[in-house]
């Protein structure tokens, strides 16, 4: 009996002296937040605009967000160097779209990237994360609207029944009309990061010739103020190939246009999408019971064109799980907003999801992603457009995202 005693004891020691060999896994952040204005550019500069950075990390994953105030971009041997230098899992360079950007000179521009990520690494905090969507009136319509013909016609196109460019501002869909959010406090629940996540086309401006962040400069502009200026926030757009903003200024008609574009529309939009963002940011709180952990799964699938069978496309996308709470699906290029529709009512009953479009981390950009149903009535990026990837594209991207994401949260036996 002494000697099975003894044994109980040094077995229950030994199980004590591995647990406390073994802290608690952690979820560490950083952020930063740096001007990627060209120095020299073509058009006068209306606002400047911005890279900002993300770095989430438990154990041994860590992973990396810039948000970019640019229309598009990839770049296969940056994306390389960043994650051998700052140890990164995953790399996403996140595009937010204003069609009034203008990219600078590139070693200039990567050399700005580079140091806004160098920045994030070197401000990690001891981080909790919350994250949720609002729902309020839209602020988008979808801009391929079914006509007396029975074909979808793009939103600048007038007929007898519809006036061209939506005037007033008459709420086609389908759309998402919920803004998502994903917040980042330091330990003391102070806010450092937010994440804006929302599907509208950043062209109030359509016709600029000036240089602006558009509705999202103003936006992610508001929701920093809002926060005394301590915070950085990024945004990510969602499903937005296919989705307008209501406010539309019609856009001049060349750089010597006297007529101004009219800001006091992109800042409208931009101020109450950032109303809507702040309210949900200041009831976030993080769930005390939550676990750190970071779980991703990237996978590329391969398609050809829908006109042109010569062309190739790699597209590469992920399946992000952050404490098994928050599931973000990233997708490359613009897809339509059914994509972001479908996901969350997919993933929302088990967990917060969120849809980042326009997200890329390595592959061929596909340019526009439209669903079978966009691409069967048309319109601009759903049977015309520059090249068009090949029916059926997204549905198999969304079901192989789906099915990763049950085998990287367990699901699947």
């Amino acid at each position: 009996m002494k000697t099975r005693h003894f044994f109980a004891a040094f077995v229950c020691c030994l199980c004590v002296s591995i647990q406390s060999g073994f802290a608690a896994a952690k979820l560490i952040a950083g952020t930063a937040k740096i001007n990627i204005t060209p120095a020299q550019p073509k058009y006068p500069v209306h606002d400047s605009l911005y890279a900002r950075s993300l770095i989430l990390e438990v154990g041994n994953t860590r992973i990396a967000f810039v948000g970019l105030d640019l229309g598009g971009y990839t770049n296969i041997p940056l994306e390389e160097k960043l994650k051998k230098q700052f140890r990164l899992t995953e790399i996403y360079f996140c595009p937010q779209h204003t069609h009034s950007s203008e990219q600078a000179p590139r070693e200039w521009l990567e050399k700005q990237i580079t140091t806004v990520v160098e920045r994030a690494s070197k401000s990690m905090f001891d981080a909790q994360i919350s994250g949720g969507h609002r729902y309020f009136p839209q602020l988008s319509f979808n801009r391929l609207i079914i006509r007396d013909d029975g074909r979808a016609r793009e939103s600048w196109v007038g007929d007898d029944h519809y006036r061209a460019v939506n005037p007033e501002r008459i709420p086609h869909g389908p759309v998402d009309n919920a803004v998502g959010v994903i917040r980042l406090d330091d330990a003391k629940g102070n806010p450092k990061a937010l994440i804006m996540n929302y599907a509208c086309h950043p062209d109030v401006a359509w016709n600029n010739f000036e240089i602006s962040g558009d509705y999202v400069g103003y936006a992610t502009k508001y929701t920093e103020e809002a926060f005394g200026n301590q915070i950085t926030c990024l945004f990510v757009q969602g499903g937005g190939g296919n989705q307008a903003p209501l406010w539309k200024d019609g856009g001049r008609q060349s750089p010597d246009d006297p007529r101004p574009s009219n800001y006091d529309l992109i800042d409208r939009m931009g101020k109450l999408l950032s109303i809507e963002t702040v309210k949900l940011a200041k009831e976030l709180y993080p769930n005390p019971h939550d676990v750190a952990d970071i779980k991703v799964k990237s996978d590329s699938l391969f398609f050809t064109g829908r006109y042109d069978k010569k062309l190739y496309y790699n597209v590469h996308f992920s399946v992000i799980a952050i404490n098994n709470r928050y599931v973000i699906a990233t997708v490359p290029g613009e897809p339509f907003i059914k994509f972001q529709i479908d996901w969350k009512r997919e993933i929302q009953p088990y967990a917060v999801p969120f849809f980042f479009g326009y997200t890329w981390n390595g592959g061929k950009w596909p340019i526009y992603i439209p669903d079978i149903r966009s691409s069967a009535y048309g319109g601009y990026g759903a049977d015309n457009g520059p090249d068009l990837i090949e029916i059926g594209a997204g549905e198999k991207i969304m079901n192989r995202m789906l099915e990763n994401y049950y085998w990287l949260t367990g699901v699947f036996k």
